[in-house]
């Protein structure tokens, strides 16, 4: 969606590197965002993604405008099940417009394979279940989140926390982190949820959830898994962040 960073520029140098040809879309997509969400405050530096993207590799830039993408005909792909837990609560409609756009993107532009980021878990899960479900000929690439020194997730809204606030996001992937450690070594998985949030919530953030998932289905798991990965959204000041960490991640 723009305002793109290295970790976007990841994905592109990854695509090039393993397809030889890679294409880039831009599109702010107007559908995933919630009536109450920062569509107009979403940033838009095309000038300057654009020429990060050239700059990794990008052969073709798709930047389209909304009528372009959704004209006059109103027409939605929903995927179930894997899109109704956590962020598919928190945001009604979102995965919507998510799986919408993307199965529209593919019809365009008839990618072999698609690269996205594993920093949106629940929408890779979600994308993936579209590829299945629509028989798209599409391979999926997963690619590892991109972190500052400090482990924060990059993302395009980091850019709206105060200093302050910057300092204080790194308690988010540190308590993933700490957290998949009491698993690993036998603690209680309700328990270290909740520990987890209590420790989020005293360094100051507004917590929407902290789960501990299977990263297919996205179901809850009760217990360890190898594959069980921890997953959050928190809110510090008016700037959502969502992170996830599994056991074997590093930062």
């Amino acid at each position: 969606m723009g305002a793109l960073h290295e970790g976007h520029l990841a994905l592109i140098r990854r695509a090039k590197e393993v397809t030889g040809f890679c294409v880039v879309s831009i599109f702010v997509n107007p559908t995933q965002f919630g009536p109450s969400e920062d569509f107009s405050r979403y940033p838009r530096t095309f000038a300057d993604d654009a020429a990060k993207a050239e700059e990794a590799g990008a052969d073709v830039i798709y930047a389209p405008e909304v009528s372009d993408i959704y004209g006059e005909d109103r027409v939605w792909v929903r995927v179930e099940g894997v899109s109704s837990r956590w962020e598919g609560e928190w945001r009604p409609g979102h995965f919507e417009g998510v799986a919408t756009v993307v199965a529209k993107l593919f019809m365009i532009v008839q990618p072999s394979d698609v690269f996205f980021g594993m920093k949106d878990l629940q929408q890779c899960a979600v994308i993936q279940a579209l590829i299945r479900g629509l028989k798209f000929p599409i391979e999926m690439h997963v690619e590892p989140t991109v972190r500052e020194a400090d482990g924060l997730a990059l993302s395009s809204r980091n850019r709206f926390l105060s200093d302050t606030d910057r300092a204080t996001a790194a308690v988010l992937p540190q308590t993933l982190r700490q957290g998949l450690l009491s698993i690993a070594n036998g603690a209680p998985v309700p328990r270290v949820l909740a520990d987890s949030e209590s420790r989020l919530v005293d360094a100051g953030f507004e917590v929407q959830y902290v789960a501990y998932v299977d990263p297919d289905s996205m179901e809850p798991l009760t217990e360890k898994d190898s594959l069980g990965r921890m997953i959050v959204a928190a809110k510090l000041g008016q700037t959502r962040l969502i992170d996830n960490l599994g056991h074997y991640d590093t930062f």
